[in-house]
């Protein structure tokens, strides 16, 4: 079994910076891409980051220049910094992993969700 466990979010006045942290468990994983989506109040999930075993990374437009996405796979981690946090970047923000089991089983799993709120 892998699980993600998320931490990092919180308040945030705009203008800071915040930086997420998520970390997987589970023996024997070849995990391929790690990514970071969130979803706003009564707005779809969408992709904020996505970087690939390999270190290739994609980013949302609205996150271009201010989020950076890393990874790092000796420690099976992947991290979002965050920086010129804006209101419109509220949401829960979800980590997003995958890649192959011991045998060659594909999984896909997604993390609790950790808060991101950005006010004054």
């Amino acid at each position: 079994q892998v699980q993600l466990v998320e931490s990092g979010g919180g308040l945030v006045q705009p203008g800071g910076s915040l930086r997420l942290s998520c970390a997987s468990s589970g023996s024997d994983l070849s995990i391929n891409a790690m990514a970071w989506y969130r979803q706003a109040p009564g707005k779809q999930r969408e992709l904020v980051a996505v970087i690939t075993r390999r270190g290739s990374t994609n980013y949302a437009d609205s996150v271009k220049g201010r989020f950076t996405i890393s990874r790092d796979n000796a420690k099976n981690m992947v991290y979002l910094q965050m920086t010129s946090l804006e209101p419109e970047d509220t949401a829960v923000y979800y980590c997003n992993v995958d890649g192959l089991l011991a045998g060659g089983r594909y999984f896909e799993v997604w993390g609790q969700g950790t808060l991101v709120t950005i006010s004054s």
